[in-house]
């Protein structure tokens, strides 16, 4: 393990020294896949027999969407938690001995929203000390990652939660890079860019292929992209969450302050103490999280309002509502008449792989 920092540290420093420019972005390219081969090692040691039993540290998935509280100590992640658990949330007294907090459940606009707090990822998580690793694989499971800092030093700690979290394949608030890579027997390594690059050449690439042993694919640039974005793409276990930065405290700065804070992007200023601004903090939360509500209705009846079936924005067909509800109902499904925005007409008959809009209506009829 110790060597293994040791190498990470060397390639670090190496990489601080190097000056940027074209002549060297090859070899720094060559030490970026290096550092995330190293990197990946950590998260994932080889070996080992796995840890007995009761290293476990998952929580039980519940909810719609399950949102995760990063921070320092003492920027009033708890109190944040609480709060907005205390709030809005059932309450639930879970058993939980392993991961601490499971701070709860809250309902917002018919959905359940987990909220779990990541104790301890900041302090050097990512090189495998404490109890780090776990915290990460919980981590990625997130929808949203909720970045909590003190108003009045916000940016060192931004910056060393980014740091932590992008260390082990979190990409905080982007897009999957837009690179097509396929794997082939023979023929070696083929490079089309389809608009200019500032940073990768085919020698780069090539190079960086070759510290993962891979002599033989097809690469395509489709944006202008970085030696990051190449390895982000052959390493293949990034997770793109998006991310909201909570500034709290905000009872501590003057209002010119707040103005300037308002206009940051993907920020919200609140007081966790005070309870100011949670409503903005959960409008915003919800718009990230790009959930979709639908009602259902059993026939002759009433839209059911007041519990709506949730998906994530990604699967959204009658088919994935379906097996939302119960794996056999798509089974006996014949056709299903949908309300709402999704239809031209209301309602209008579709099929299992019509796509579904918030706040849609719902009645399946079965065979």
């Amino acid at each position: 393990m110790s060597s293994t920092l040791a190498k990470i540290a060397e390639i670090e420093a190496e990489m601080a020294r190097t000056q940027k420019n074209k002549a060297t972005a090859h070899h720094l390219g060559l030490l970026k896949a290096r550092l995330a081969k190293l990197r990946r090692e950590l998260i994932t040691p080889k070996g080992g027999g796995g840890g007995g039993p009761g290293e476990g540290f998952d929580v039980a998935k519940t909810g719609d969407a399950r949102i995760g509280f990063v921070g320092f100590p003492s920027v009033g992640k708890s109190t944040l938690l609480s709060n907005l658990a205390g709030v809005y949330s059932e309450v639930a007294a879970y058993e939980f001995t392993t991961l601490t907090t499971v701070p709860g459940v809250i309902r917002y606009k018919g959905a359940k929203i987990q909220l779990l707090d990541l104790p301890g990822i900041i302090e050097g998580a990512k090189d495998g000390k404490g109890r780090g690793r776990q915290v990460i694989a919980v981590a990625r499971t997130c929808n949203l990652i909720l970045i909590v800092l003190d108003v009045l030093k916000p940016l060192g700690h931004k910056k060393i939660i980014e740091n932590e979290l992008e260390g082990f394949g979190l990409r905080l608030n982007s897009k999957p890079p837009n690179i097509g890579f396929k794997k082939k027997d023979k023929g070696g390594i083929n490079l089309t860019a389809t608009c200019p690059q500032s940073e990768l050449d085919a020698e780069t690439v090539k190079s960086i292929l070759a510290e993962y042993k891979i002599h033989n694919a097809d690469v395509t640039l489709r944006s202008d992209a970085t030696a990051d974005d190449l390895i982000d793409v052959v390493e293949g276990n990034r997770v793109y969450i998006p991310c909201i930065y909570v500034l709290n405290k905000i009872d501590q700065i003057s209002i010119e302050e707040l103005d300037i804070i308002y206009k940051v992007p993907h920020c919200v200023p609140i007081s966790a103490h005070h309870r100011w601004n949670f409503d903005d903090l959960l409008e915003k939360i919800w718009d990230y999280l790009k959930l979709v509500r639908i009602y259902t209705k059993p026939k002759g009846q009433l839209p059911d309002y007041t519990s709506p079936v949730v998906l994530p924005y990604s699967r959204t067909t009658v088919e994935d509502f379906c097996m939302k509800i119960h794996k056999n109902l798509i089974k006996e499904f014949k056709y299903a008449l949908v309300w709402g925005l999704s239809v031209k007409h209301n309602p209008q008959k579709v099929g299992k792989d019509h796509t579904l809009e918030d706040e849609d209506v719902i009645q399946i009829v079965k065979k």
